[in-house]
């Protein structure tokens, strides 16, 4: 079975893979002080619930756009399923070209959701992400990944708004019955929702007009659904996109051994 991480600066997301589907997949807050002992306790609780044995466990993968939880989730795979785990880098082997400036920069997240992508779907195609960040990734029609755009996430926006704004209070996000707010909260909510709903379609329209050809538009991310529902430009949801993409980058990469010298662990290793 295959352990896949993916790490996000809200949640990490952990899921096993059997070959066949997904036995289970769960998720927790993420911190980067959290121990591998503590993320440890957690997950081999759940792993029992869901019927699965440590020892079958046969390689992980991991993804993560927060570098100080590395070390940790690798001490996870190396000390409690005696595993290493393959990190999503640029530099492996992604099957499609990272055609921007700098790919080191360029958050694994992305990556796999164009790999993911590009393996149920044919370019061209743009995959919106709502994560802490709402990000507008642009993939060719060769499968190529060509960038995107990357703005302020959802509830992010929330909580700048309360903290800023004295007499504006921390609300829920939902779909409102009308645009015009009468009072402050539901002026709030639309604000909110259908904001992001134009700039989910003014992005969408731009890069297809700069692209200069129809494009596919996929959707992932706990928010995709809601967002769905208030414009025709999004076409296809796929709620587990990321995972999709870790599993399938570990089909394609070989997997990496266990260092003899365990004790060696750095950030960069």
């Amino acid at each position: 079975m295959l352990l896949v991480v993916d790490a996000g600066n809200t949640n990490v997301v952990v899921a096993v893979h059997d070959g066949q589907g997904w036995r289970g997949i769960w998720r927790i807050r993420t911190d980067p002080q959290r121990t591998s002992d503590e993320y440890a306790v957690w997950l081999l609780a759940l792993l029992e619930r869901s019927a699965i044995r440590p020892d079958q466990v046969s390689a992980a993968v991991i993804g993560t756009v927060v570098p100080a939880a590395l070390y940790h989730l690798r001490r996870l795979c190396r000390d409690w399923f005696h595993i290493e785990p393959l990190i999503a880098r640029a530099t492996l082997d992604w099957g499609f070209e990272i055609r921007v400036d700098n790919p080191e920069e360029v958050g694994a997240d992305r990556l796999l959701n164009a790999l993911a992508g590009c393996k149920r779907y044919s370019g061209p195609m743009i995959i919106v992400d709502f994560g802490t960040a709402t990000t507008f990734d642009v993939v060719d029609k060769d499968g190529a990944y060509l960038g995107g755009v990357i703005a302020p996430g959802i509830n992010l926006s929330i909580e700048a708004l309360h903290h800023a704004a004295a007499r504006l209070p921390r609300i829920g996000i939902g779909r409102p019955q009308a645009v015009i707010g009468r009072s402050t909260v539901p002026a709030m909510q639309s604000g909110i929702y259908w904001g992001y709903v134009g700039l989910i379609e003014g992005i969408v329209g731009r890069i297809k007009g700069e692209y200069g050809a129809p494009m596919r538009v996929i959707a992932t991310g706990g928010l995709a659904p809601l967002f769905a529902e208030g414009t025709l430009v999004i076409e296809q949801i796929e709620p587990e996109l990321t995972l999709e993409g870790l599993r399938l980058l570990a089909e394609r990469n070989p997997a990496p051994t266990l260092p003899k010298d365990r004790a060696r662990l750095s950030d960069g290793e």
